[in-house]
């Protein structure tokens, strides 16, 4: 699969499953990447690298700075052709629990992050009349998790925005695809925090019998990336190892 000519536009992008489908996207001929984050920790050795890699420092839940940064790629390279929507953080406790800040700081990352990404960046693959929009959800949503109603309630919503999109993007004749991947236990700094007796019994329920890796993750973001997924769109691709079945 190749990603040849096409700019691409990947968030939560320095670190873990971001930084690796960056990585991907750069190694499969993607004329630019660029790898938003909040900070440049994790942007190390990125651009020297891969030359195509553009680390640039953005806050999702900005809007106005959201904006900003899609018409500047857009004055540089004339086009935006992938968005991976995969900024994301967790803020785990039981409700009776949860702070209002716990509930706040993930609903704004996980769900007005990515509705800002894509407000910004889906009416301009309308104009260029294709594009294909990557959201990352999770098996959370589609099961639910106990302690995770934040997370859960964020990866739930972006499942929907996923289908909704996809059919207001497409209006006019417009080939732009708006897919979502749901990642299993994937082996992350943020599963770094969970604990080993959780993660055995997870791995213990997964079909394949392993954790999963961040390839893993991104083979599956290219392929919804490029033409070879042409015509897929609305879908939600389960990569999970068979965890859930």
């Amino acid at each position: 699969m190749t990603l040849e000519g096409k700019v691409c536009v990947v968030t939560g992008g320095a670190r873990g499953i971001g930084r690796t489908i960056v990585e991907t996207y750069a190694a499969a001929g993607a004329k630019a990447v660029y790898a938003i984050d909040m900070g440049f920790g994790g942007f190390e050795k990125m651009s020297t690298t891969h030359a195509s890699v553009k680390s640039v420092v953005l806050d999702v839940t900005d809007s106005a700075a959201v904006n900003a940064a899609v018409e500047q790629i857009r004055t540089d390279e004339g086009r935006i052709d992938v968005l991976v929507n995969n900024a994301g953080i967790t803020r785990d406790n039981l409700i009776q629990k949860m702070s209002d800040d716990e509930w706040n700081a993930v609903i704004a990352v996980n769900l007005t992050g990515v509705f800002n990404m894509a407000r910004a960046v889906g009416p301009l693959m309308m104009e260029q009349g294709e594009g294909a929009i990557v959201n990352m959800a999770s098996i959370v949503a589609l099961t639910g998790n106990v302690g995770q109603s934040n997370y859960a309630a964020t990866k739930g919503g972006v499942v929907s925005l996923t289908k909704t999109w996809a059919k207001e993007f497409a209006r006019r004749g417009a080939k732009v695809r708006v897919n979502a991947i749901a990642p299993g236990f994937i082996r992350t700094p943020m599963t770094e925090k969970v604990p080993e007796k959780i993660l055995d019994a997870m791995i213990g329920k997964t079909l394949l019998g392993r954790m999963g890796e961040p390839e893993d993750v991104a083979s599956a973001a290219l392929w919804l990336a490029s033409d070879a997924a042409s015509f897929v769109t609305a879908q939600v691709i389960s990569v999970d190892g068979g965890l859930v079945i």
